[in-house]
Parts: structure tokens; sequence; C-alpha cells
């Protein structure tokens, strides 16, 4: 994510942490709360209805967040199937996303916004923490721009990947609910590549296996939470890898990437199946659910996988003729989705 990147755009880019900090209470979100409306539905797996009556959320017109490279309506994307999808979970319905009732208890911009929009909010970024408030509803967001949730640190030999150091965890803490996510930024290479060396330890290396690394940072924030966050105050949740469609044979069209497609992938499965990185996850936050802390995976990224027509391709207003986008997301759009499941998710655990 760009350095300068503000509150507007976490939803579709993917943020490192996202704090919410409201009128949710310990009872309701302590572990192991049964969730008595949706029962055993497993929310993320099922497929994407056609649904232009419900769907968009909002108009991207009238919200005040988004940045020009996820306005692909702003940037000229002339078909708006994607904007009318609906995800439909195989064994319940998903609750139809209600803003003044979510704001209530938490709070997310856009979707919100579009429920309650002359209400007052403040938006204020600082030392990379952004932060939206809406005064009427005594609730915030903060949004943390950390690309690996271990640490950066500039020594003489250079910016240093710190795999086993966690030292800004501080500003994680005294929250409701805490959103974790990383990955990409772990692939970047060359200019993009924000660091110089890894150490893990007292070995310092110029580079290693990105997956063993990710593991490794993985599992440093692990340690951390289980140290440091109360479960009967804080809910935790890990958002899962955000998939890209660069590569057409992932879907059986070899010679195709994320540009102009106009409809999902039919069916719920995947044909190339989930990458790697889901793995690493899912072993880590296993891992964890032995502990006091237990953390939920908001697991979206099959019912990402599907829509390929997603992204913003061409239609992001900052690359030059013949660079695509196929990692963001359009907005209004697929992370409106995660944002509904997440929504489903708090409001099952509340009593």
């Amino acid at each position: 994510m760009p350095e300068n990147m503000g509150l507007k755009s976490w939803i579709s880019s993917g943020y490192a942490v996202l704090f919410i900090s409201g009128l949710l209470q310990a009872h309701c979100i302590a572990k192991g709360e049964s969730n008595e409306h949706l029962g055993d539905c497993d929310l993320f797996q099922g497929t994407w209805e056609y649904d232009d009556v419900s769907y968009p959320l909002y108009s991207t017109s009238t919200c005040p967040f988004i940045e020009k490279q996820f306005d692909c309506q702003g940037n000229g994307r002339p078909d708006k199937f994607y904007l009318h999808y609906r995800w439909k979970p195989s064994a319940c319905a998903l609750p139809r996303f209600n803003g003044q009732d979510f704001l209530r208890s938490h709070s997310l911009t856009c979707i919100l916004h579009a429920s309650v929009p002359k209400s007052e909010y403040t938006l204020s970024t600082k030392n990379g923490l952004s932060t939206f408030i809406l005064p009427d509803y005594v609730i915030s967001i903060a949004l943390s721009r950390n690309n690996f949730l271990v640490d950066i640190v500039k020594e003489k030999m250079g910016r240093v990947l710190k795999l086993d150091s966690i030292a800004d965890g501080v500003a994680w803490k005294g929250y409701d609910v805490l959103i974790f996510n990383t990955w990409h930024w772990w692939l970047h290479r060359g200019k993009m590549q924000p660091w110089d060396y890894i150490q893990i330890g007292d070995k310092v290396l110029k580079d290693m296996d990105r997956l063993v690394a990710f593991q490794n940072g993985l599992t440093t924030w692990s340690k951390w939470v289980q140290s440091n966050i109360d479960p009967t105050t804080t809910k935790v949740f890990f958002q899962g890898i955000s998939p890209t469609h660069y590569k057409g044979e992932e879907w059986k069209e070899p010679k195709s990437t994320c540009s102009g497609q106009t409809e999902p992938i039919k069916g719920s499965v995947y044909p190339s199946g989930l990458p790697p990185a889901v793995t690493v996850v899912k072993e880590v936050l296993a891992n964890m659910s032995t502990t006091a802390v237990a953390v939920t995976l908001l697991d979206i990224t099959t019912l990402s996988q599907l829509r390929k027509d997603g992204h913003p391709s061409k239609y992001d207003g900052i690359h030059g003729k013949g660079k695509i986008d196929c990692s963001h997301w359009c907005l209004a759009g697929v992370p409106d989705t995660w944002n509904e499941i997440l929504n489903a998710i708090l409001i099952a655990n509340s009593v």
C-alpha cells in the first residue's frame, strides 16, 4: 500500500490492523458464544447470485472515503454487472447489512455513510494511523498501516525486516475489535520491497523463501496476541488471503487476466484451489485455538477467487496505458461482502 494511503481505501486494498472501539460489551464477544441465528452455517462457502435490486449497498458518488484508484465507475469502467452480485452461502442466508443497527455496536465507512449520510464525522491521519470517528454513535475506527505486522527497523546495514519482533503492538491495545491482515507485501521485490535484509533471531539474511518468512512473522504475531490480548474485552479477527487474478490458467482461461471480465466464476469451487499462504494462515490460527485467545478467521479467499470480474483492471485511474490492477478491488464491490460477513458474525455473537 502507498505510504500516504488513508482510511478511505482500507476496505479495498487490504489493511494491516483495523481497530474498532465503541459499544461492544465483553459478554457479547467472549470466546465460545453460540451462533443462534446462523447455526453452524459456513458463511464462506456458497455462490454469487445476480441481484440488481439490493446491490450495490451504496453509490460511490456519495461516499467521500473512496480513493480514486478504487472508484472503477468514476474511472470509466463501462459495465456495471460487477456491482450487483450478492453472496449466497450454501446453507443459510447472509443477513442484510443494516447500517444503523451496525452503528449501535461498531462501524465501517462507505456502507455506514450511506445509512447515516447526515451524521457528523471526523477523519484524521497521524504517524501512520488513520482514525474515523462518528461522535453521535460513540464509535471510532483506526487503521494502522503495518504491512508485515512484524517490525522493519532502520539500521546501519539498511532496512531490516525482523521476523521475531513486534515493538509497536502497544498501539493495538484497548479496542473492542481487532482485525489483522497481511500477505501481499511479503511477495514484493525490487523497488516495491521495503526492506534490505531479513532477520530471525541472530541470523541476518539477504533474502529467504517468502512463504517461510511469512509463516515466521505470522507466528510471532500469534504469540503477541496470546500474550497481550484479553479475550473477555477484545474480539480478534484475521482476514484471510485476498486473491489476485493475473493468471487466467487458474480458472482455465490461459490467455486471460482480470481485464475485460464481467461475470464471476460459476459455482462454488475455484479451479486451481487455494494459494499456499492460506495453509500457513490456517496452521498458525489452529495452533492458537487451544489458547485463551481464539482468533476468528474471516475466510474470504475462495469467495473472492470466484470474482475475477471485481478488480479495477485498467480502470484504476493511476496506471499508464497497458498496466492493469488485478490485485485490489473496485468499490462498491467484493469487499462489501467481506464486511457483510463480519457484520453477520458480530451480530450472531451478540446478546
